[in-house]
């Protein structure tokens, strides 16, 4: 088997192998039954891949997703189970809109293109865009090595995910857990559309909190009556307030206090403010109670404007709850810029321009009741648009969080069919009671914190691309049933309660709203129904969602635990009342090496596939999974993906050394007899490796598994058995056993390598991908004697490095056995002198020995003696050893001085002072080994 090449070169083989792989089908679990890979009965592992958007391509976030999910995709394959990884691509509405119209203003020259092609040949562009760049995508995946099941590919925007929307909406609205609502939005001024909060990026600035009051000219009113109890000219309004924005103030109609503060009271009193930040401004204030309020940040008093903060929305519905009303008007508009409602003062000015005329007025009627004050606070950014959003009120369409609905069929433990639940509780409650793990366990916190604060999450977006919402309006709008919105599953022509003309509602769903129904929409569901025009019929016939759900896991980065797995959450216990998936398994982001975050602005963007093209798909793969633990950012550099390449490499001439040495390679070769203690010794820690490297990959611990694989491979395996059986006769069985277990248990990391290893071995005809991964066990007490020669082998070597005796040299090394019974040095000399490089090797049972010799203490073995004669200058070594003591000598007076000194042991960081009580240690102790080597020298 001398016929493999002296190193591994990735770019002859992956292209082919993928091929192969593709073209076996074994990519899709069908296939895998049909043939016997895995039994029907056998149980089923299914991981969905988060589709990435199709507006980019392949980066390194999406890199470490596909080599993690490959690895626990092609270990649970070879396990024999119903494994299945179903790819796809998300349309990234908003994105995708946005990336097309630069487009073609950049290439075809439009000014606005969506008004120049209209709605039709516009959404023919962006769904040209999408296929390409899906292709591309899917390409790049392939590369990776992804064994995805291509057959079963989908696209959050295609018919099927279409039709599948459309029924949860339905669903929902019937359920009345969606509705439209005029209520406060996040509003992209930018991007002209509403924003879920989950999409907001939140930054930290600089502002300025202003303290006042509104006027000097105000009036108390009679909540009962609204007439004027008592009128104040050149009076301060009682109240200060403080806010970040005075420009909003012109749209207050309450004044939130503590209702045990120092304004309590004045709680329900109402006022008419006059002239407030002009002539003729009139503000109605109610003044009410919230214990809500910080009574320390401020003046402790909150001027309420429900239409442009979301938290006074909710003191405004709250009062409306309580039937004590509060009035809501509307000052800054879609444009962004104050409305008529804000006064002639401000009407279509900027919201800075107004805030800067609002200051004024504050300061030339002397209102300002204290000196501007800068204090930092986070501002919410679109994350697609990149504008600071406003917050406006608008009717949109929402999923009321908080409604009660009758969950018809329950597969949940805990929760009975026909329970009555809100979405909110259901989040809380499959987390809570461990249905679905979250890994690591930390970000649970994260994820109740963020539903204890969940708000009504707000659907619609105003723009073009994604799924329109399925919802008509009868143009009519003769009875009481035509004034409501009509949901439907089909396409509306005519209205069903009258006949008359329909419109559709011009908004589209929110993306994560159609990803939300990633791992049930995939699967065939609504399987029940039978979509009229569907080419694939059959899709509809599979019974994929009742051998494949719940999914196992959920593989995805922490950063999309609200945006995506809560929606999942929410959508697939509402729908089918069952959790999504087992287990969520977050991973970090991948920064470079200085643990910067990765961006072309920066110029420190490391290209997964430039690296594919320069070091090979497998050492890309490793350099993402050594070294990442779940939700832990890594940092990543060129320097370590050139290192898993040199490890590819050194697997590769492992193997070929192996093969040289077997006549004929047996694939399904049985686990042999053990003859010598280095085979003993070598099958048991293969046993280890196996049942570590399968324990730690079942509990998530991918990186932990790899290390473990890779320190016995090059270690115990290369380093120390294939040396050993150098020098011991007919090792073809068990090296060819060690080899086939090797391959299959590093083929989930590192795939490539380890299918052209086995098929150059075995022929086209095996395939390592659908091998059954090892199992068995083996134990023998030959690792303590094992462990008792590496230790004589290492106190050689540290012998003649510590003398300076050329590696090429040879020596002759006497052996004091420890007691006759104790024969590990005789059936060990030659391993001894093989590892160590001597010469010859005599075993004593005492010592009858030269003047001219050193020894090493070695606790089984006994004493090491090694003879120096004719091989180091005595003289040079007694000056050089005799200047090194003095050397240390001196640094450790210099440690036991600082050591001593009571400043720097009382000032220094505890962390400071133990490094220094170490490094004087380590100092002393190899001070002792150098008058231990001049005595010895002395002698001679």
């Amino acid at each position: 088997m001398s016929k493999l090449p002296k190193a591994y070169e990735p770019e002859k083989y992956e292209d082919d192998i993928y091929d192969k792989w593709e073209d076996s089908g074994y990519f899709n679990p069908d296939k895998c039954v049909e043939d016997g890979v895995a039994d029907e009965d056998a149980d089923s592992f299914s991981v969905m891949l988060p589709p990435p958007n199709v507006t980019g391509t392949l980066h390194m976030g999406h890199a470490v997703m596909l080599a993690t999910q490959d690895l626990m995709v092609r270990y649970h394959r070879m396990k024999g189970e119903k494994t299945l990884w179903l790819p796809g691509t998300d349309h990234a509405a908003v994105a995708t809109e946005s990336k097309v119209e630069k487009k073609l203003i950049k290439e075809e020259g439009y000014d606005r293109p969506k008004e120049e092609l209209g709605r039709e040949e516009f959404m023919e562009e962006l769904q040209e865009f999408a296929e390409e760049s899906k292709l591309t995508i899917i390409n790049q995946a392939k590369k990776m090595g992804s064994s995805l099941d291509w057959g079963r590919e989908a696209f959050t925007l295609d018919e099927k995910r279409n039709h599948a929307v459309r029924t949860v909406f339905k669903n929902m609205y019937d359920d009345g857990l969606v509705y439209q609502g005029y209520r406060t939005v996040n509003w992209s001024i930018r991007g002209q559309s509403t924003c879920s909060d989950d999409e907001l990026e939140h930054e930290k600035r600089t502002g300025t909190l202003y303290t006042f009051v509104y006027s000097n000219r105000w009036a108390e009113i009679d909540p009962e009556t609204e007439e004027i109890i008592e009128e104040y000219e050149n009076e301060d309004f009682p109240i200060t307030i403080a806010t970040t924005r005075p420009e909003t103030k012109l749209g207050d109609t309450a004044i939130a206090v503590h209702p045990e503060g120092k304004w309590s009271e004045y709680i329900g009193k109402e006022y008419e403010i006059y002239d407030v930040g002009q002539k003729g401004h009139t503000l109605h204030i109610k003044v009410i109670g919230n214990e809500e309020v910080d009574e320390e940040f401020g003046t402790g008093a909150v001027g309420v404007t429900p239409a442009h903060s979301h938290v006074d929305y909710e003191m405004y519905r709250q009062q409306k709850q309580e039937d004590d009303p509060i009035d809501m008007i509307q000052i800054i508009g879609e444009n962004g810029k104050m409305s008529q409602d804000a006064g002639k003062k401000y009407e279509e000015k900027t919201v800075s321009e107004a805030r800067e005329k609002f200051v004024e007025y504050l300061k030339e009627d002397d209102l300002m009741k204290a000196e501007p004050e800068e204090v930092e606070q986070n501002v919410g950014k679109s994350d697609r648009f990149g504008d600071v959003v406003e917050t406006i009120p608008k009717t949109q369409w929402f999923v009321d969080v908080t409604k009660k609905f009758t969950l018809e069929n329950s597969n949940i433990e805990g929760i009975e069919s026909g329970a009555e639940v809100t979405l909110k509780q259901l989040l809380q409650y499959v987390v809570e009671e461990d249905s679905i793990d979250i890994l690591p366990e930390r970000f649970e916190k994260i994820y109740f914190n963020w539903i204890d604060n969940l708000r009504d999450w707000c659907i619609s977006r105003q723009i073009w691309y994604g799924h329109r919402i399925p919802v008509w309006y009868c143009k009519n709008k003769g009875s009481k049933d035509c004034k409501a919105p009509i949901s439907s599953i089909d396409d509306l022509n005519s209205c069903p309660h009258c006949g008359g003309g329909v419109e559709q509602d011009p908004d589209t769903l929110d993306t994560w709203f159609s990803s939300g129904l990633w791992t049930f929409s995939t699967l065939g569901w609504p399987n029940e129904e039978k979509r009229e025009g569907c080419e694939d019929m059959s899709y509809f016939e599979q019974n994929d969602l009742e051998r494949f759900h719940p999914t196992t896991v959920l593989e995805t980065g922490h950063d999309i635990i609200f945006f995506w797995v809560a929606r999942m959450i929410l959508m697939t216990t509402y729908n089918l009342g069952e959790i999504p998936f087992e287990t969520t398994y977050l991973h970090g982001m991948v920064l470079d090496e200085d643990g910067e975050k990765m961006s072309k602005s920066k110029g420190n963007v490391i290209d997964p596939l430039d690296m594919k093209e320069k070091y090979g798909a497998d050492a890309t793969r490793m350099s993402l999974l050594i070294g990442n633990t779940p939700g832990n950012d890594m940092s990543l550099s060129e320097e370590k993906i050139e290192s898993m390449k040199h490890f590819s490499n050194k697997l590769w001439n492992i193997s070929r050394y192996i093969l040289m040495n077997i006549n004929e390679p047996k694939v399904d070769i049985e686990k042999p007899e053990p003859e010598t203690l280095s085979d003993k010794w070598i099958m048991s820690e293969l046993s280890d490796i196996v049942e570590k490297t399968t324990k730690s990959i079942e509990n998530y611990r991918f990186s932990e598994a790899g290390e473990r694989l890779r320190d016995f491979t090059w270690n115990e395996l290369a380093d120390w058995y294939l040396e050993m059986s150098k020098v011991e006769e007919d090792k073809q069985d068990i090296l060819n056993y060690i080899l086939n277990v090797l391959l299959k248990l590093w083929h989930p990391f590192i795939p490539f390598v380890t299918e052209t290893l086995w098929q150059e071995t075995y022929g086209e005809n095996r395939m390592l991908m659908i091998e059954k991964w090892p199992e068995f066990e083996y134990s023998s007490d030959a690792k303590a004697k094992i462990i008792e020669l590496k230790k004589a082998v290492r106190a050689i070597r540290d012998m003649k490095n510590d003398y300076n005796i050329n590696k090429a040299s040879k020596v002759t090394i006497e052996l004091n056995e420890k007691g006759k019974s104790n024969r590990i040095a005789q059936d060990f000399d030659r391993h001894i002198a093989n590892l160590s490089g001597v010469e010859d090797i005599e075993v004593i049972e005492q010592a009858g020995l030269s003047e001219k010799v050193v020894e090493y203490p070695v606790t089984q073995i006994g004493k090491i003696y090694l003879h120096l004669e004719g091989d180091i200058n005595v003289e040079q070594e007694v000056n050089k050893t005799k200047e090194e003591i003095e050397n240390k000598e001196s640094y450790l007076k210099q440690l036991e001085n600082k050591l001593e000194n009571e400043g720097f042991l009382n000032n220094a960081p505890e962390e400071v002072v133990e490094q220094e009580k170490n490094k004087y240690k380590q100092a002393r102790d190899k001070l002792e080994k150098l008058q231990q080597k001049l005595d010895s020298l002395n002698q001679i």
